[in-house]
């Protein structure tokens, strides 16, 4: 089992877990039990969400076809599916998107930068442009070698800079290795800044009282479905496990706009179940398969697991199959509700990725 790190889910690199760390978690030893399981339950079981309470962002509001989350055969969890919710979002948008459409002539636009030929990045990239079709967002792409320069994609990103039809630019990462991360994010403009990357947009997040113009995908869709399930957060203890830029120090912060009592757990953590155990929600993004365990959990507890990670299965038609970072069987019999892997997280994030294009195009042409 992969216990034996604790990293960012959203990048490659990977932090050391010190050895007393895992000489703590000696119940994290024994194997996640069955599983193959979760596909099978939350197929069986499909979910419809809460009714949804006021809402933070700005995503119109949800169309909900009904009124209660079913419970899983052999899980005492609600499942938050993901894959409902961010096809509820994606319908609105294409709303709003007809509305902007026939009432000004605009249409929102979004830009793709990829350079290389990562066949996970392709078809991310692949991903996105399909949805943008879906909803009526007009999409860019820009393609480059390996070996492009900085200048280059810089010189892309200010062509979309100025251009008026591109409402949001997204560099996707990760980004060649003899190329610099920050320096190429922050050429963005922050007005166009859909993946929330800048450290302006960060910056803001962290203030009180300043709101950013973007908030990264990955931890506004993890808010998203926390609100659209019907998930106290005022007043409530939430940890987030794992700090990264681009998923758990933005989501610890929109936890704490929201009014929730904030503890970050990270590879120098002690104890990080015990602390873990105290929280009415968690938020799991470390990219390490089964890390929390069914008793770091609460009873009753919030759980969005972040994780998208592959493990052997030879049962499998690949011979893999995807886990999270939280086990799953164990967990959904002590939570309250859970997101599945796959289908939970993950579509949320394209799902805001449009969002916030959609939103960058009414705040560019004042349309409301």
């Amino acid at each position: 089992m992969a216990s034996s790190i604790l990293s960012d889910c959203s990048t490659a690199r990977l932090l050391p877990l010190r050895r007393a760390l895992l000489q703590q978690r000696v119940p994290c030893i024994r194997p996640c039990p069955a599983l193959a399981s979760p596909r099978r339950l939350f197929a069986a079981a499909r979910p419809q969400l809460l009714p949804r309470p006021p809402r933070m962002d700005s995503v119109p509001a949800a169309a909900s076809s009904a009124e209660s989350a079913t419970v899983s055969a052999d899980a005492s969890a609600k499942v938050i599916d993901g894959k409902l919710v961010a096809k509820q979002v994606r319908e609105e948008i294409a709303v709003e998107v007809t509305k902007m459409r026939d009432a000004i002539g605009i249409v929102p636009g979004l830009a793709v930068i990829l350079v290389g030929s990562r066949k996970d990045s392709q078809t991310y990239v692949r991903n996105k442009k399909k949805a943008c079709e879906a909803v009526g967002i007009k999409s860019y792409e820009v393609n480059l070698p390996e070996d492009s320069s900085e200048e280059e994609v810089i010189r892309h990103i200010a062509s979309f800079n100025s251009d008026p039809s591109v409402h949001g630019i997204l560099v996707q990462l990760p980004l060649p290795r003899h190329m610099n991360d920050e320096n190429i994010l922050n050429a963005v403009s922050i007005e166009k800044d859909v993946d929330g990357f800048h450290p302006l947009n960060i910056g803001r997040l962290a203030m009180q009282g300043r709101d950013p113009f973007f908030v990264p995908c990955t931890p506004k869709g993890c808010m998203e479905l926390l609100h659209r399930y019907g998930v106290e957060i005022k007043g409530k203890r939430a940890v987030v496990i794992g700090r990264s830029n681009i998923v758990g120090m933005p989501a610890a912060l929109l936890l704490q706009k929201a009014n929730a009592t904030v503890s970050i757990v990270h590879s120098q953590t002690k104890n990080p179940e015990e602390i873990t155990r105290q929280a009415d929600i968690v938020i799991a993004a470390v990219g390490v398969a089964n890390l929390v365990r069914g008793n770091w959990i609460k009873s009753g507890a919030a759980i969005i697991d972040v994780g998208i990670n592959p493990v052997d299965d030879p049962e499998s038609p690949r011979g893999y199959r995807l886990v999270g970072d939280v086990c799953y069987e164990e967990a959904s019999k002590v939570a309250g509700a859970i997101t599945p892997v796959p289908g939970g997280v993950g579509p949320m994030t394209i799902a805001m990725l449009l969002s916030n294009t959609l939103e960058s195009a009414k705040r560019i042409h004042k349309f409301k």
